[in-house]
């Protein structure tokens, strides 16, 4: 009897030390989400399958369910939004399309289409309002790339010389929006998985001690804060290996580090909830980090593709498959 109670004080111990849990907000929607886009502790949007889009003024608590009209079917993989007015959405698949909405979502405007054979975009980022990027797949050996500086109203590619080149089997995987991240104010950075899974920063390429090799591995998600960069991913048809799932530099790539306890599988998400404070998460699982990312507690067992902390306030959600959307608590 007093092993038992024993155990039970040391799981209530274990609880109240980490001190988080996640509230299930909504799982009302046979949608699978990706996309999200906090913008403060109240304002969220979602975007995912079967054309959907979500928007939140109130921290979750109620939903406005939307579909962009002609486009039911498509599959809405990253959201960036700005207030509750503006967002931008972007479609994977080809022909390429990416859309605007400037009155909060009551229409959106198709502001770019790409119809290149082959195309298949991944992510976007904004450094502010005006400034963003958006990642493909790599076209005829090349990593697609376009920028926006007017808030993502019109798209334009790079100099011919300027695109990143691939290797046979290397992509970018669309899991969560966020294979791509700041650099600094002006640059950015990213990473691939495939058969050769890397860390692209200007021109240098870094080989990731990740999971590697097949089509199904590699990372799938950066985070930057300050000097620290943290990588995830793994092999999202073994979602609970946790061998070569995370790593993490603090000098730009020039050495990694894996943590000496790792996420509890693979992760296609991670954001940084401050300068030590880390949660991802995956189909296997939610984890959080409070020293920087080098040892892992799992706090869920549910399946999210992607979470993200409110640009402007501390709240943190997260949104993936059976339309499920939560809030982490501490």
């Amino acid at each position: 009897m007093k092993a038992r109670w024993l155990g039970i004080v040391l799981i209530v111990l274990q609880t109240s030390v980490w001190g988080q849990t996640l509230l299930l907000l909504d799982s009302s929607r046979n949608v699978s989400f990706r996309g999200l886009s906090v913008v403060n502790n109240k304002t969220i949007w979602v975007s995912g399958s079967n054309g959907t889009v979500g928007k939140s003024l109130d921290g979750g608590k109620t939903w406005n369910w939307m579909q962009v009209k002609g486009y039911e079917q498509s599959d809405f993989r990253d959201i960036e939004a700005f207030d509750e007015h503006t967002a931008v959405l972007m479609a994977t698949g080809s022909p390429a399309r990416i859309f605007k909405t400037s009155n909060g979502g009551a229409s959106w405007k198709l502001v770019s289409s790409d119809r290149t054979d082959g195309m298949f975009l991944d992510a976007m980022y904004f450094w502010n309002e005006q400034s963003g990027i958006v990642v493909g797949d790599p076209i005829h050996g090349s990593i697609y790339i376009r920028r926006t500086f007017d808030g993502g109203s019109t798209w334009r590619g790079l100099p011919a010389h300027a695109y990143p080149t691939s290797a046979n089997g290397e992509v970018l995987f669309a899991a969560s929006g966020t294979n791509i991240t700041h650099y600094n104010r002006r640059e950015a950075l990213f990473v691939t998985g495939g058969t050769v899974s890397r860390l692209f920063i200007r021109n240098l390429k870094h080989t990731l001690p990740v999971q590697q090799g097949t089509s199904t591995t590699g990372a799938n998600s950066i985070a930057v804060c300050k000097k620290r960069i943290l990588i995830v991913g793994g092999d999202f048809t073994n979602d609970t290996l946790r061998t070569g799932t995370c790593v993490f530099t603090t000098d730009f790539g020039k050495t990694f580090q894996t943590p000496q306890t790792p996420p509890f599988g693979y992760r296609s998400c991670v954001a940084f909830q401050s300068k030590k404070r880390l949660i991802a998460c995956g189909t296997s699982g939610v984890d959080v980090s409070r020293d920087g990312g080098n040892n892992w507690i799992n706090v869920s067992r549910q399946s999210f593709h992607v979470v993200q902390k409110a640009k402007k306030g501390n709240a943190v959600y997260m949104a993936g498959p059976g339309g499920k959307i939560a809030k982490l608590m501490d």
